[in-house]
């Protein structure tokens, strides 16, 4: 178990920003604990599960049978496992060092990172506008990007000027797209993961990406609403069956 103030800092790999497409892995428990409400979390040394942050949500996933959500926590930093609804006894016979085999939902995995390069290059679209993120939602059936226009946005009070805006994002995203621009991740020098569209996008992020823009599907701008000044860009992504 942890004690915080008896040992050093644990180390753990966060697969799930080297490989979007690695589904599975067999590692080892590095560190158990439990929470506040007394529910029972595991850390593994190799893990491939993307905690909620950064607009996007949790992964869901299984390490052995039992079904888990990871979780970032606080206090040591790791991505720890907690068992969901009435799993958690699958949990309770392991300690540290014992070797264990990690899913993820593969399915839900690559929705959410369709989703979130979808967002970036949404974003990209509206910067081309001239229009600065303010904020992002990348949930399956929330996706939008909220940006503030140049000025007041006056202009954008009008329908038909939305519309054509919107025509103009569309556009932009459907020739991204057709050049297959791919998405890479380096680090800046402050040590910032950022990740590239091509030259037409960089972020700093740490959400799972597609391997290129050719990966989305049915990228498409649901609405465009303007509210307090601000713009709300709506949209939905998929993932083309895995190449």
């Amino acid at each position: 178990m942890v004690h915080l103030n008896e040992r050093p800092k644990i180390s753990q790999d966060a697969l799930y920003l080297e490989d979007t497409y690695l589904g599975d892995v067999h590692t080892s428990v590095t560190a158990t604990g439990h929470d506040e409400a007394g529910g029972r979390w595991l850390a593994v040394r190799h893990n491939i599960f993307h905690p909620q942050g950064g607009g996007q949500p949790a992964d869901r996933g299984w390490l052995g049978e039992c079904e888990v959500v990871p979780v970032r926590h606080a206090a040591t930093g790791l991505v720890v496992l907690h068992a969901t609804g009435s799993h958690s006894a699958g949990l309770d016979d392991l300690s540290e060092g014992d070797l264990v085999h990690t899913r993820v939902d593969a399915g839900l995995r690559l929705l959410h990172a369709a989703l979130h390069t979808a967002g970036h290059l949404v974003e990209a679209a509206c910067r081309a506008e001239g229009w600065t993120l303010a904020r992002s939602n990348h949930f399956p059936g929330q996706a939008r990007i909220e940006l503030t226009p140049p000025g007041t946005g006056a202009q954008l009070a009008d329908a038909e000027e939305r519309e054509k805006a919107a025509d103009r994002l569309r556009a932009f995203i459907a020739a991204a797209i057709a050049d297959d621009l791919p998405v890479t991740a380096d680090h800046d020098d402050q040590g910032h993961r950022v990740v590239r569209l091509g030259d037409v996008h960089a972020a700093p992020c740490g959400g799972t990406h597609v391997r290129s823009l050719a990966d989305l599907r049915q990228v498409t701008i649901s609405a465009v609403k303007l509210k307090k000044g601000r713009l709300r860009v709506s949209y939905t992504a998929d993932h083309r069956t895995p190449r």
